[in-house]
C-alpha cells in the first residue's frame, strides 16, 4: 500500500441527519458506500460515527478537509446539491488563485465541520522524500 490517508472517522451528534448529507455528497464525488456508515475510493475510506451529545468545540487541530472532484462541472454539481440540501455553503463555487484552474467550494457539514471540494487540474503533488 502507498503512503497516504488511509481513513477518516468523523464524529457526528446524529447519524440519521448526517448519512443523507453524506451519501449525497459521496455519490456526487464518485465514492463507493460499502455499508450504512462508510463510504471508500481506491484509495482512501471515510466512516461516520455517531456520537449523541457531543457538539463542535473550537480546537488546535484539523481546519478542513478537502475532497477532491474530477472536474469543474462536479464541483459546481456539489455546490447546487449543497444549497439545494440547505447546506452553510462558506464560499463558491469560485476560481481560486492556488493554482491555474483551481475551483473549490466550501462548506459546512451538519455538525459544522469544515469541508471543501476542489477541483485543481494543474496542482502537482511534491513527489516522497523532496
Amino acid at each position: 500500500m502507498a503512503a497516504g490517508i488511509h481513513h477518516l472517522e468523523f464524529w457526528v451528534s446524529d447519524l440519521s441527519r448526517s448519512l443523507p448529507f453524506y451519501q449525497g455528497l459521496f455519490n456526487l464525488l464518485g465514492w463507493t458506500q460499502l455499508n450504512h456508515f462508510s463510504f471508500a475510493t481506491a484509495s482512501c475510506d471515510f466512516y461516520l460515527v455517531e456520537k449523541p451529545g457531543l457538539s463542535k468545540e473550537p480546537t488546535a487541530g484539523v481546519r478542513h478537509v478537502c475532497f477532491n472532484a474530477d472536474d469543474a462541472k462536479t464541483v459546481h454539481a456539489v455546490g447546487t446539491y449543497l444549497r439545494e440540501a440547505g447546506a452553510h455553503v462558506i464560499r463558491g463555487p469560485l476560481e481560486m488563485d492556488y493554482s491555474e484552474g483551481y475551483l473549490t467550494v466550501d462548506f459546512r457539514d451538519p455538525d459544522g465541520n469544515v469541508l471543501e471540494v476542489a477541483y485543481a487540474p494543474n496542482h502537482a503533488f511534491a513527489a516522497a522524500g523532496q
